[in-house]
């Protein structure tokens, strides 16, 4: 298949990917009211998890077709690009505000993900190789479960938060935006796991590097948009929770399915993008106490900016 008939396929998938996961959440939110669910409790659940499933389906795809460093590379890339990338530029547009329990709590747990996934990843096994075996993959999944807890109980204790957005649809609509949802995230993930293998061979590439940087961005851009919309709409507070509730998510909920499913290989190439993650939050729990206090200000956020731009250009140098 020639090279720009695998570009194109490749960013259909994240079409269908962005939009599946739209519906989805569309359609689920929508059932999820008639059957007389808070919004609180689909905030949490259905909304919540509806930016995280881009990277769910690919993962769940490679994990399949066992291509490990494309579900590493989406995870820690994502990460990366959600930490510095995303914030990097939301906070560009305006100063971030965070809230306290960010900062003492939500960060912290962020760097508990990270530390978790280091050691699982390099703890090596009886047979001498190094991977995130299914039982690592359930202890990180209990770790989901205790934040999922801690989330629903701060959401329940603060009286400001906004009620979640929810779609008023009928049976019949809310039906079809689940079922085209689904469609899409399925085949969305099948075509971005496919053609980004199929990319890498044909530019001669690895896999690692297409997971942390074509795979990554592309899977991120609902956390992207997301964050960006809310400092324009002045929610700044909303942009930093969202992006560290998703690398949370994406470690303990995304790749423990993923080491689930089919045990994670690792390698060490990936200790860099690791030690990059470990440092840009300690940056950012930093930032909350250098300038304004609890506010990651504009030189703070250009300077994650800048270090991702320098970070990806390594990536394609190497």
């Amino acid at each position: 298949m020639p090279l720009f008939a695998n570009i194109l396929l490749l960013i259909l998938g994240f079409v269908l990917l962005v939009k599946g996961a739209d519906w989805l959440v569309d359609g689920a939110a929508a059932f999820a009211r008639k059957l007389k669910i808070s919004d609180l409790a689909i905030g949490l659940t259905v909304v919540a998890f509806g930016t995280s499933m881009p990277e769910l389906v690919v993962n769940i795809a490679a994990s399949v077709d066992g291509f490990d460093h494309i579900i590493l590379g989406n995870i820690i890339g994502s990460n990366n690009f959600n930490l510095f990338f995303t914030l990097g530029l939301a906070g560009l547009i305006a100063p971030l505000v965070v809230r306290s329990s960010t900062v003492w709590r939500e960060i912290p747990l962020s760097m508990l993900a990270i530390v978790l996934l280091f050691l699982f990843a390099t703890l090596v096994t009886p047979s001498g190789s190094m991977l995130i075996s299914r039982l690592e993959g359930a202890i990180m999944l209990v770790v989901f479960g205790l934040f999922l807890a801690y989330v629903a109980l701060q959401l329940k204790a603060d009286s400001s938060q906004e009620g979640v957005l929810i779609r008023n649809l009928s049976v019949p609509k809310a039906s079809a935006f689940l079922l085209l949802g689904l469609a899409g995230l399925i085949l969305g993930g099948k075509l971005v796991v496919t053609h980004a293998v199929t990319l890498a061979e044909e530019l001669g590439i690895s896999q690692k590097i297409i997971g942390l940087t074509i795979v990554a961005m592309g899977t991120s851009l609902p956390e992207l948009v997301t964050s960006v919309v809310a400092v324009i709409k002045k929610n700044t507070d909303i942009a930093v929770g969202n992006v560290i509730g998703s690398n949370i998510f994406n470690i303990v909920l995304i790749l423990a399915i993923s080491a689930l499913i089919k045990p994670v290989g690792y390698a060490l190439t990936f200790n860099t993008d690791i030690y990059l993650l470990a440092g840009g939050t300690i940056f950012l729990f930093i930032a909350m106490f250098t300038g304004q206090k609890k506010k990651l200000d504009r030189w703070e956020a250009g300077i994650l900016f800048a270090v991702y731009i320098a970070y990806t250009i390594y990536l394609v140098v190497q």
